[in-house]
């Protein structure tokens, strides 16, 4: 067993696990950075990564909720609806989401390209097309687009796709229920600290007042 010093040693000689990483909230995507993204996957013809890209800025679901979407729940009859509804791994909660025109025409353009089934996973595992895509997979993929435009990788993550459209909605609306209701948080409280909109809106007030 060991005693206190070298115990003390052990622990400090460990390689931290946040080291060398960026460790708090990851920024949302600004509306050029989605259009680069969006312009270079469809140039590429990457149909898959485009419609995933699409969805996950649309839906404002979490990662772990992106890569279990199965065909039916964004068409059920063979093309993209309007409107879905799916329930939340973390939370348990259904959560809505609107799919725009270029989401719904992405995803069209993927599901004729690969045949899918209503009851297959929209993005399957590299290793086993009956499983799901996993959400590390699914990191790598947002840090690879992210770099295909210039950015640097470490500074966004998958919680930037899921924060975009919802930033852009309270900036442009002030709507802080709609915004809850949009990301499925439970309490008010959970959408302010995510959207970091206290700072925000204290620095728009403070900007105003001249002393």
């Amino acid at each position: 067993m060991l005693d206190n010093e070298a115990y003390l040693l052990a622990a400090t000689s460990r390689t931290p696990w946040n080291k060398g990483k960026l460790i708090g909230a990851k920024p949302p995507l600004r509306p050029k950075h989605v259009w680069a993204i969006r312009t270079r996957l469809m140039i590429e013809g990457r149909s898959r990564d485009l419609a995933m890209f699409n969805l996950a800025i649309d839906s404002k679901l979490r990662g772990c909720d992106v890569v279990a979407l199965k065909v039916e729940d964004v068409a059920p009859n063979g093309y993209a609806i309007d409107r879905a509804t799916i329930r939340q791994r973390k939370t348990g909660r259904a959560v809505k989401f609107e799919l725009t025109e270029q989401t719904r025409e992405a995803v069209d353009g993927y599901l004729r390209a690969l045949g899918k089934k209503p009851n297959e996973f929209l993005f399957t595992s590299r290793r086993d097309n009956g499983r799901c895509m996993t959400t590390r997979q699914y990191a790598r993929l947002v840090s690879e687009w992210i770099a295909g435009i210039g950015l640097e990788p470490k500074l966004f993550g998958t919680h930037s796709l899921r924060r975009t459209k919802a930033t852009l909605i309270y900036r442009r609306t002030g709507n802080l229920r709609a915004v809850q209701l949009l990301l499925g948080h439970t309490k008010i409280e959970s959408t302010v600290r995510y959207l970091g909109v206290e700072v925000d809106d204290a620095l728009a007030i403070a900007e105003q007042v001249e002393v």
